[in-house]
């Protein structure tokens, strides 16, 4: 088994792409101060835990976050926002797809939550996710430096 590694820096083209904004953007945060980032020898870097502070506190900026039910009415603590984009519904049935930034989300419940839920193409929407299990794989992002 392949052990995990800590990513002390990441390229800023990769980092851009986390936080979900252009490599531009990320370089004029830099310029504002908002993120350090080292343009020394090689590619630009930023620092794995300066990337992920950033992105928590981009998160709790979003006006997305707005848009989350309100704390306490749900036991389930991963939450995210987006738009429906596809709903299937058979007699019994309904397939709800949620789009949210690059993430889709897909879900099946009874036509009769999807009715009651006026759940169509284009409703704003929270996928609401707990489960027992919650696989998470370490990207490697050491991919283009072989």
């Amino acid at each position: 088994m392949e052990e995990a590694f800590v990513v002390d820096r990441i390229r800023l083209a990769d980092a851009a792409a986390l936080l979900g904004v252009s490599d531009d953007t990320l370089r004029r945060w830099a310029d504002a101060g908002r993120i350090d980032v080292d343009r020394g020898r090689g590619p630009a870097t930023v620092d794995g835990a300066e990337l992920a502070s950033l992105a928590a506190q981009i998160a709790a900026e979003s006006p997305l976050a707005r848009l989350l039910p309100a704390e306490g009415t749900s036991s389930a603590r991963n939450r995210v926002t987006g738009i429906v984009t596809r709903v299937v519904r058979d007699t019994v049935m309904a397939q709800v797809e949620l789009q949210a930034g690059p993430f889709r989300f897909v879900s099946l419940m009874s036509r009769e939550a999807a009715d009651e839920l006026r759940l169509e193409p284009g409703a704003i929407a929270t996928a609401s996710v707990k489960a027992t299990t919650v696989v998470i794989e370490h990207a490697d992002l050491r991919r283009d430096a072989r």
